[in-house]
C-alpha cells in the first residue's frame, strides 16, 4: 500500500533492480540508487493482479487502460494533504474544547477577589 498515492492502480516494476513498487517515492525509500529510466515500462494492474508491458516512447490515450481488465490506471493521483483543523462548534459560544478539564481550577482565585481599590481612579 502506497502512502504517497491513495488511489494507485498499478504497481511498477523498476529496471534497475527488478523489484516491483508502487510508485517512484516508494523505490527511493527504500531504494539507495535512483529509478533507472527505461522506453519499456513492466506494470501490474492492482485490479485483477496481472502484469503487462508498454511501450513509454509512443504512449497513447489507449494504452491508459489495463489489456487485460480495461481497469484505467492513468487517474489524477491523491496524495495526503497535511490539515490542522478543529471539529467543533463555534469556541466565542462554548469554550469547553479549549479548557484542558484535567488541569484543577481553584474556585477562590479570581480576578473579582482581589482588591483593585488602589488603581480605581
Amino acid at each position: 500500500m502506497c502512502k504517497h498515492i491513495f488511489n494507485a492502480q498499478v504497481s511498477i516494476r523498476a529496471p534497475c533492480c527488478k523489484q516491483w513498487f508502487d510508485c517512484a517515492e516508494c523505490h527511493a525509500e527504500t531504494q539507495d540508487h535512483t529509478l533507472r529510466k527505461t522506453a519499456e515500462m513492466a506494470f501490474m494492474c492492482k485490479k485483477c493482479k496481472k502484469a503487462f508491458r508498454k511501450d513509454m516512447s509512443n504512449y497513447e490515450e489507449s494504452d491508459e487502460f489495463c489489456p487485460h481488465c480495461d481497469n484505467h490506471y492513468v487517474i489524477d493521483a491523491k496524495t495526503p494533504q497535511a490539515v490542522i483543523g478543529v471539529e467543533g462548534e463555534d469556541t466565542r459560544v462554548d469554550a469547553r474544547m479549549i479548557k484542558d478539564d484535567r488541569v484543577q481550577q481553584d474556585p477562590m482565585r479570581s480576578i473579582f477577589s482581589r482588591d483593585f481599590s488602589d488603581r480605581v481612579g
